[in-house]
Formats: structure tokens, sequence, C-alpha cells
């Protein structure tokens, strides 16, 4: 069995690290973990993209991608483009997004339920 440490596998939900995709990392320069850390032992995390604004205008959508401001500049959290990384991706968090919790989960529930 193979045996981690603690501190190797807990990542905390709602942290935001570097997008470690050159070809994407302009347009979307941040990944915004969204897993729940009850779930820290497994081998890859739930991710959205957090995309430059500037260059999105189109894809706002107000109930879909909220908004957040990091290094003073407006990213949309991209909910409809959610993904898992392998958990091994993420090594240094830039910061959280834990004040937007509110806003991801109701992004989430319209875009899985409709409500």
């Amino acid at each position: 069995m193979l045996r981690r440490r603690v501190q190797d596998i807990l990542i905390p939900q709602f942290d935001v690290d570097a997008n470690p995709i050159a070809s994407t990392k302009r347009m979307y320069p941040y990944l915004l973990d969204i897993q729940s850390d009850t779930l820290s032992a497994l081998a890859t995390r739930i991710v959205v993209p957090l995309g430059r604004a500037s260059f999105l205008e189109g894809e706002k959508l107000t109930r879909l991608t909220p908004t957040a401001t990091l290094d003073s500049e407006e990213m949309l959290i991209l909910i409809p483009q959610i993904a898992s990384f392998p958990a091994s991706v993420f090594k240094t968090p830039i910061g959280t997004l834990e004040h937007t919790r509110d806003e991801m989960v109701a992004a989430l529930n319209f875009a899985i339920f409709g409500v």
C-alpha cells in the first residue's frame, strides 16, 4: 500500500494555482480548486479555469461565470469549463477565492440543476 504524508495530500478547497499548461496560460492564467477537502486523498483535483475578463467579454454570463479580482485584474470563474487535473501539479497556491464560495456554489447549482 502506498502511503503519503498528510501535508502531501492536503490541498485546500478554493486555492488558486498557476495554470501549468503553457499553451493556455495567457488566456487562463490560473486554476481554481473547487474539490472538497474531504477528497484530498484522490490523485486528481476538480478545478475550474480563471480566465482574463478582458479576453473573454463574450463569455461573461452573470449566474454561470462569477468574477473575482486577482493581482488587480478581473477574472471570470469559468464554471462551464470544469475539469480535473493531477493533484501533483499544484505546488504553491498564489491565493484563495474562499470569499467567492457562495457565488461559485450558485453557479455550479445553475450549471448542473438549472436553479
